[in-house]
């Protein structure tokens, strides 16, 4: 893949910092939750494809790992009655981006459709962030109020930290209805 000179110079230029500590990730119950998707997503060009590379998502917070599936089940018909796992994970990315919305312009992205599903720029973005072999990422989530990390399998140290420190399961009502008591 040809990446554009100028969105790999303005990611340079950009500080990285490191990450040690919780987040969230919500699974199916029989899931592994330290498994890398190679399926693409928001920061991920599907594997494949040019630029394609694993992730591994997870939030800052509780409620935005479960907006997050909520967010993608709730497209399925019939929406999905079973119960979920939600996962906190401890991880230690060493070269960790930090994107706020106010960086989005100058990187393409339209933070004014942040919230929709085309992921035409943030994987363009991902992948050059993978290019750059940084480990991980922390952008806003689009579906709550927090940020997420996204880690970057190709580049994330085999003797780093990934261990999962508690399952919780959570039923369907819990995780439909999740932040509305």
């Amino acid at each position: 893949m040809i990446y554009d000179p100028e969105l790999i110079e303005h990611i340079q230029s950009l500080p990285c910092e490191r990450f040690d500590g919780q987040v969230f990730r919500t699974t199916g119950l029989k899931s592994d939750p330290t498994a890398f998707s190679t399926n693409g997503g928001r920061w991920a060009p599907p594997d494949g494809n040019n630029g394609g590379c694993s992730i591994l998502y997870t939030s800052l917070e509780r409620n935005g790992a479960l907006a997050e599936v909520a967010s993608y089940l709730s497209l399925l018909t019939p929406v999905p009655q079973k119960s979920l796992a939600l996962h906190t994970l401890e991880v230690a990315p060493q070269k960790t981006l930090r994107l706020a919305i106010g960086d989005f312009s100058k990187l393409g992205i339209d933070a004014s459709s942040y919230n929709k599903r085309n992921y035409e720029k943030t994987q363009l973005v991902g992948a050059v962030i993978n290019f750059l072999e940084l480990d991980g990422l922390i952008a806003p989530s689009a579906r709550w109020n927090c940020a997420n990390l996204m880690i970057f399998g190709d580049n994330y140290p085999l003797d780093a930290k990934l261990r999962i420190v508690s399952t919780e399961e959570i039923s369907f009502e819990a995780w439909n209805t999740f932040g509305s008591d």
